[in-house]
């Protein structure tokens, strides 16, 4: 077929439907070497289980599916008040990459932002992904002013700074806006501080209890769809709750996958993590952490990841402190005004 015909091939732009799935599948697997079924069930899965907090879009022409985009909707992320959205994925069938698809599903994305009162939308990428980061500036989006940071995790060996018990701890942490550690048996750790267990749904109600301490605001429904996305939305469940004297004091959630961003390793994204007031500098944090890190290392999880408001130094510092660093990832904003 002639240059001239594919350019002259009519496009359009319309919701991502189940039955997009094998499509979309087979455009990512030629564009990564690979495929990401599984990831792909998921994300389409949870669109359905939640529409309202889901914009997927596929453009098709007369051959069939040539793109789609997927987003979720932010509702507490990087401390904000205003709703918005997370761009996750982006993808052009090879034979129509230069027509514009990208554009036109972008365009949508920020017509559904607009229609349904948005203020934004967020994504991030490596620095040095070049063909994403021109994309990314053509869209007019802009550096976001929140800090990216990331850990190794080493197979989750042990590390004194964050495995071994503080007599101060940060107990104040608040909502993140993005084998065993080998030790001596005898040395206590992190991670003995506390009772840190897996998280369950049942504990929605002590979780909202602490956010709202930490926070003075009632965010039920936003924490509650922050636990069904790391407790069903994520190939791995890897959340945790710390308590003592019986009572849930502190959380971390936490979601372990591989897809949003283009992310090509196993990486574990640390959503919100939150310390009761009440029971600050007692090494909540650290053993929330530690245990975290001990988990991962035992799934072979290489990387931890999170994004952190620019103004909240405390959670900063106390991130820094257990071994977190500036990421290669850069993050961008495009307001819809």
């Amino acid at each position: 077929m002639s240059m001239e015909a594919v350019a002259l091939r009519k496009t359009t732009v319309r919701p991502l439907r189940g039955e997009d799935l094998d499509a979309v599948v087979a455009i990512d697997a030629a564009s990564e070497g690979h495929t990401r079924r599984a990831y792909f069930e998921r994300r389409l899965d949870a669109a359905m289980r939640e529409p309202k907090l889901h914009a997927q879009f596929a453009a098709v022409d007369d051959l069939g599916l040539v793109g789609y985009i997927l987003a979720r909707v932010l509702e507490g992320e990087f401390g904000r008040s205003a709703p918005g959205l997370r761009l996750e994925v982006v993808g052009v069938r090879a034979d129509a990459k230069g027509r514009g698809v990208g554009a036109s599903l972008f365009d949508a994305l920020c017509d559904y932002g607009r229609r349904h009162g948005l203020a934004d939308v967020r994504t991030q990428t490596r620095w040095n992904e070049h063909r994403m980061v021109r994309w990314i500036d053509e869209m007019g989006f802009t550096l976001a002013p929140n800090h990216v940071l990331d850990c190794a995790v080493a197979g989750g060996e042990y590390r004194p700074a964050r495995d071994d018990p503080k007599p101060a701890d940060a107990g104040t942490l608040q909502e993140i806006d993005y084998g065993i550690a080998q030790a001596n048996d005898f040395e206590r750790l992190a991670r003995d501080t506390a009772d840190v267990r897996a998280m369950e749904d049942r504990d929605l109600a002590e979780i909202v209890r602490i956010d709202r301490r930490l926070t003075g605001r009632d965010r039920t429904d936003y924490m509650r769809h922050k636990l069904g996305e790391a407790m069903h939305g994520s190939a791995i469940r890897v959340s945790l709750t710390a308590r003592l004297d019986g009572a849930i004091v502190g959380f971390v959630m936490a979601r372990a996958d591989l897809g949003d961003f283009g992310r090509t390793e196993p990486v574990a994204v640390i959503d919100t993590i939150g310390v009761d007031p009440g029971y600050a500098h007692r090494g909540v944090g650290h053993a929330l952490l530690s245990q975290l890190f001990a988990n991962l290392g035992a799934l072979r999880i290489e990387r931890v990841e999170t994004v952190v408001a620019p103004r909240d130094f405390g959670l900063v510092g106390f991130l820094y402190d257990v071994g977190f660093a500036p990421s290669q990832r850069l993050p961008f904003v495009r307001r819809f005004d």
